[in-house]
């Protein structure tokens, strides 16, 4: 069996593999990334694992987790089953890599743009076989914040789907300008990549894929847990028994 960890800006999540089937996923703060993945270990025979870290981990951390752990960290440098095409690939965040990776392993030899709508929303194309790059965003909670924090008055509202366009008090118009202003920007860039690369897949991952997946108006594939099926292939590809 094999386990994945990906450490994100809020949270962590463990994934245990077993050969390609995703038999478990665990969620639970970064800090308590050591008890947890003990907690993994008692149940299952962990062969390989392999972690990503988006947020700053620290060393006692790492070092605890290699004692545990056969483990690859994910970074610019580590194999990968794609030509990375971006213009600076030691700035490439290790959860995008991760997505490419998905992509181009999924979906061979087609055109497929990724998004991932977490912290932020980030927008990954990988051209059969190539990554050439994206864009990032910022996300849905991200947007509440900022409304709240760069305001004097208007308050922090928790992520509800609007009943109507037209916002008929201070909260219906935060919630109608956040979800329909992100909802209409991933269709506008979806339909922008379209117009360049007709045979185009579009897949949908991140925390947000549940509440955005049904309002979107584009055909997409909707998976919240792209990232850990990406960072299992990248295992897959680096190790060299089985």
């Amino acid at each position: 069996m094999d386990l994945i960890i990906d450490v994100g800006n809020t949270r962590a999540k463990a994934a245990v593999f077993e050969k390609d089937s995703l038999k478990e996923v665990v969620v639970f703060q970064k800090e308590e990334i050591i008890s947890e993945t003990k907690k993994i270990l008692k149940k299952n025979k962990i062969r390989h694992s392999i972690i990503s870290a988006v947020a700053t981990l620290s060393s006692e951390k790492l070092e605890k987790l290699h004692e545990l752990l056969d483990l690859i960290e994910l970074n610019h440098s580590t194999n990968v089953p794609f030509k990375n095409n971006y213009q600076t690939p030691t700035t490439l965040g290790v959860d995008r890599i991760a997505l490419a990776a998905y992509g181009v392993s999924q979906f061979p030899e087609r055109n497929v743009l990724i998004i991932d709508a977490g912290t932020c929303i980030t927008f990954d194309f990988v051209n059969k076989g190539t990554y050439l790059g994206g864009a990032i965003s910022p996300g849905l909670k991200m947007r509440y914040k900022s409304l709240n924090n760069y305001t004097s008055k208007l308050p922090l509202l928790e992520t509800k789907e609007p009943s109507s366009i037209i916002g008929n008090n201070t909260n219906n118009s935060i919630h109608s300008g956040v979800v329909y202003g992100i909802v209409n920007e991933i269709d506008g860039v979806i339909n922008q990549y379209k117009t360049k690369y007709q045979d185009l897949t579009v897949v949908l991952t991140g925390g947000d894929t549940n509440f955005l997946a049904k309002q979107l108006k584009n055909h997409i594939f909707a998976n919240p847990n792209l990232v850990l099926e990406g960072l299992h292939k990248i295992l897959i590809y680096n190790r060299a028994d089985d």
